[in-house]
């Protein structure tokens, strides 16, 4: 695809044999499991953004209905109920419905395999503390789903709890429902990954197997802020949500590289090693929310970044796990080379130079309160526009930018590519 590329072209193509639900309209959760989702062939049916909820404003369930009620029925509903029962994950830890009324919103949800004879691959979140106002009424939905995937309404159900800080109930909630699930049901930490994640199964239903390295075994060991679980465990819960065997040593279809901390050229220079033994994915986890500059900067040195597999170092451990995890396991067999390279490029311009650079510049720039002005909007192109063009397989310019929420957090972009 030589052509001014990619998200816009993919997430246009309507006719995939593939439904997506995302969780909100952020990029994060919306255009990431597309793209990822489209590796291998048509692109997914996706929402648009103004479909689904933002910080302030839940998506319209009768909409949304109407939009799933419209879509070819030839594949999978990979789903986000949150999005459906109460708007999306902000409103899901606020929202006045009853569970009553939330399980009648996703009535689409639990009767599509049998109108439509396509499975069903959902997940469904434990609100974090302390924004959760109802908990009595998010358990009992996760319950209710729960039983529609003990009676094969659901081929699979992920349960996963958001931002889980200390004095969370959501790791005990997990725990206890976890005792109780259904073998198509996994429980474990997680939110705007897992979408991605349940793409990865349903799309790339092969077995395959992962080996995990990381970069500081100690730090490796310590339990993560937003997980209540040690870093080991979630990398574990993560590689399995995503379709992949874990294997302790030796030779695995994938290896999958966590930079926890340390010497960030020592680092670089391992991957290196181990790209020329096989398949590479790097999550950088050692901040939250900011990928180590030192340690992108010496792989990109090295020529090395274009060669991975996935990479991601975006938002929390689980989130750059989940993500880096299910586009390798649909990158490893089967990807189109050039969408598979445009996903990289993609991931390098949002994970290491908008996170790791663009962002702290503008904050230096515009008040966060101005972002969403024009003021703020020409800036982020402005500065951005000081990284590109960005070489991986192909040489890639910045079309366009924005800041869909209006916020530093995360901003939307476009990618073209064209020859040097």
């Amino acid at each position: 695809m030589r052509a001014p590329a990619l998200v816009a072209a993919l997430l246009a193509a309507q006719a995939g044999a593939q439904t997506l639900l995302p969780l909100d309209s952020r990029p994060a959760t919306r255009v990431l499991p597309a793209l990822i989702g489209a590796l291998r062939g048509a692109a997914p049916a996706v929402p648009d953004a103004a479909l689904l909820g933002t910080a302030t404003q839940g998506a319209d369930p009768q909409a949304l209905s109407a939009w799933l009620a419209a879509q070819p029925r030839q594949g999978p509903l990979i789903a986000a109920l949150d999005a459906l029962a109460y708007g999306g994950l902000v409103q899901s830890r606020t929202s006045a419905l009853s569970a009553e009324q939330a399980l009648a919103r996703l009535e689409p949800v639990r009767t599509w395999t049998e109108r439509t004879g396509q499975p069903v691959y959902a997940f469904i979140t434990l609100p974090r503390e302390p924004d959760a106002t109802n908990r009595a009424r998010n358990l009992a939905v996760v319950r209710a789903v729960t039983g529609w995937a003990r009676e094969g309404r659901l081929k699979e159900l992920h349960v996963t709890w958001d931002d889980a800080l200390s004095g969370s109930p959501a790791p005990q909630e997990g725990e206890a429902l976890a005792r109780e699930a259904p073998a198509n049901v996994r429980v474990y930490p997680g939110a705007d990954e897992v979408l991605s994640m349940l793409t990865a199964r349903a799309l790339a239903p092969e077995a395959a197997t992962v080996r995990i390295e990381y970069s500081d075994a100690q730090a490796a060991a310590q339990v993560m802020r937003y997980e209540g679980i040690p870093l080991t465990r979630s990398a574990l819960n993560h590689a399995e949500g995503s379709g992949f065997q874990v294997l302790p040593d030796g030779r695995a279809d994938l290896t999958l590289y966590v930079f926890s901390g340390g010497d960030p050229r020592r680092a670089a220079l391992r991957v290196s090693a181990l790209l020329r033994q096989g398949p590479v994915a790097v999550a950088d986890v050692e901040q939250v929310n900011l990928g180590n500059t030192r340690f992108w900067s010496d792989l990109r040195t090295l020529r090395q970044h274009a060669n991975l597999r996935a990479l991601a170092a975006w938002g929390t451990p689980g989130n750059n796990l989940g993500t880096a995890l299910a586009h390798a396991k649909l990158s490893l067999r089967g990807a189109d080379p050039q969408r598979q390279d445009a996903l990289l490029a993609r991931e390098f311009a949002n994970d290491v130079i908008y996170s790791g650079e663009v962002r702290a510049q503008l904050r230096r720039q515009v008040p966060e309160v101005e972002l969403n002005t024009p003021r703020g909007q020409a800036a982020l192109l402005q500065i951005a526009q000081g990284f590109f063009p960005l070489r991986l397989g192909e040489h890639y310019t910045l079309g366009g930018a924005a800041l869909p929420w209006g916020r530093s957090f995360e901003w939307d972009f476009t990618l073209q590519s064209a020859q040097p």
